[in-house]
């Protein structure tokens, strides 16, 4: 984990942004920020305000397992044909990263695919879809419909716009649907057990492996029910929860740190002077790795605006992260201190 990645990340790559296949491919086939080489003509502050604003993404252990477990999973099911193929749920927490292990994978099979397809080869190897807000069957279809351009009008059934969705992904060939925001489908009010059913019908009649994500999924709805407890009988689960401070004899968190830090492009940084606030920066972010690559990521652009060209913790802690970071390290109601009278 102490590498960067070639893959930018899900904060300069919304997930709104890549829901067509048009979108998914230009994602797919950008050239991904490099860190600054050894030798290399110094960058101009603006080339380096840009490199910090995209910045790159650390392969994680959560990026790690779902890329070998989806790889097997596509093999396991490449010819099962009588019942949906087996499939991949990733959890956790907000701003740990689901989202960018759910587009790296993708963008790794969706070039795999484009290096071996042979000239002429029109096949669309990944779906990405968004789950809408109060999904219903139908408003969800038609997301899946919207990636590969099927046109649909409003008088169309929701029958009739499966038919269509069924009979384009079978014909695109498509062997990977990464179904994101997993945790607003609600199965227990009637629209929302619609659209899960919805998706159960297209997991059969669709040849290729599902992965869903979403924000705490095994304690929502989601796992809900009769309806829940079918999803979960067929998807293997993949935690992306917090990095913690210390796993045995690792420091998870105190690696990713390393990692960032060496694919900074400030000319005063002195290397080694963030892992050494590795339990400040943990107590800031929760150990969430969004709320941590946005910390740095600031930083580094502060740094640069301000003219000191290195990051220190004078600077870390005048910087306003994501809400749920500031609540958990700054509350804004202080802890009440305990009187003798109240022991």
């Amino acid at each position: 984990m102490t590498s960067p990645d070639t893959t930018p990340p899900t904060e300069e790559t919304s997930p709104g942004a890549v829901t067509t296949f048009d979108a998914f491919a230009r994602f797919a086939a950008t050239a991904p920020p490099t860190p600054p080489q050894p030798g290399q003509t110094p960058r101009s502050l603006e080339q380096r305000l840009a490199y910090h604003s995209q910045f790159v993404t650390v392969r994680t252990p959560a990026i790690e397992n779902l890329s070998r477990s989806v790889r097997t999973l596509m093999i396991l099911g490449r010819h099962q044909s009588v019942t949906a193929r087996p499939s991949l749920i990733v959890t956790g927490p907000a701003t740990t990263g689901k989202t960018t292990a759910l587009l790296q994978v993708g963008r790794t099979c969706h070039l795999a695919h484009t290096r071996r397809a042979a000239p002429g080869d029109d096949s669309v190897p990944v779906a990405y879809v968004l789950v809408p807000p109060g999904a219903t069957a139908k408003t969800l279809a038609g997301e899946f419909a919207r990636y590969l351009g099927i046109p649909i009008t409003s008088r169309m059934t929701t029958a009739q716009i499966t038919g269509a969705v069924c009979h384009t992904y079978t014909a695109a060939r498509i062997k990977l649907v990464l179904i994101d925001e997993i945790h607003r489908l609600n199965p227990r009010t009637s629209t929302g057990a619609e659209a899960a059913d919805w998706l159960k019908d297209l997991t059969e009649r669709v040849p290729a492996t599902f992965v869903y994500a979403g924000i705490d999924v095994t304690a929502s709805a989601v796992f809900s029910g009769v309806r829940g407890a079918q999803l979960a009988g067929r998807a293997s689960l993949i935690d992306c929860g917090a990095l913690p401070a210390r796993a045995g004899e690792r420091e998870p968190f105190r690696e990713l740190i390393t990692a960032l830090e060496a694919a900074l492009d400030l000319t005063s940084h002195r290397p080694g002077s963030l892992p050494r606030l590795a339990p400040y920066l943990h107590e800031r972010t929760a150990g969430r790795i969004g709320s941590l690559a946005r910390l740095i990521r600031q930083a580094a652009i502060e740094a640069i605006l301000d003219g000191q060209e290195r990051i220190t913790k004078t600077l870390l802690d005048t910087i306003a992260l994501d809400h749920l970071a500031e609540e958990h390290y700054r509350p804004r109601t202080p802890k009440r201190r305990t009187r003798p009278a109240d022991r």
